[in-house]
Parts: C-alpha cells; sequence; structure tokens
C-alpha cells in the first residue's frame, strides 16, 4: 500500500499507471472494517497499485473528486478515471473485488 505525503506524489501517481485509490480516515469505522482486507486484495489484483488516501489530510482531493462518503475507492489508469465504489456504506473485501473485477477486465 502507498501512502502519498503529498498533493505531488498523488499527481504522479494517477498520471502514469493504474491504481486503486482508497479514500479512508483514521475515525473511520467502516474504513477500519475493510482496511485488514485490502492486503488480500493488492495480492489478488497485484497488476495494481493500492494507494492509502487519508481523506482528512487531502480534503480538498476528496472534494474535487466528490469522495463525500468513505471507505471509497477509485480506479485510475494513466491520468483517467475508470470507475468508483464512492459511497458511506460498509464494504466487503468481496464487494470491492467484485467492483475492481468490473472496471479491469
Amino acid at each position: 500500500m502507498i501512502r502519498p505525503n503529498s498533493y505531488e506524489e498523488i499527481a504522479a501517481l494517477i498520471e502514469e499507471g493504474q491504481s486503486v485509490f482508497f479514500f479512508t480516515a483514521s475515525w473511520c469505522g467502516d474504513c477500519r472494517f475493510i482496511k485488514p482486507r485490502l492486503p488480500e486484495l493488492e495480492a489478488e489484483f497485484s497488476e495494481l497499485r493500492f494507494v492509502e488516501i487519508d481523506r482528512d489530510q487531502f480534503i480538498d482531493l476528496a472534494v474535487k473528486w466528490d469522495i463525500y462518503g468513505i471507505p471509497s475507492f477509485v480506479i485510475i489508469r494513466d491520468g483517467k478515471e475508470l470507475g468508483r465504489l464512492v459511497n458511506k456504506e460498509r464494504k466487503t473485501k468481496e464487494e470491492v473485488s467484485r467492483f475492481i473485477k468490473g472496471v479491469i477486465q
């Protein structure tokens, strides 16, 4: 899991390659529910980079991308959004896996 510390790092990840952006926050119970499953998702989708974005630290990005519910996932390839699973509901590993498969296949 990549944890960028600046908007410049995030911009570089957006522009090149294929990434799953995981928007989260330390206070979010539903985020803490899915976070332990992320290493399994990273193993299942090893061709993707997983990027953890602290919504509170990067609130301007969350607003720009209309991320108003967390945990949320956005898949980007070479600067273009391919798909999003954005809402404030709890997500299971299976639900996130189906979402990713539906976007990249």
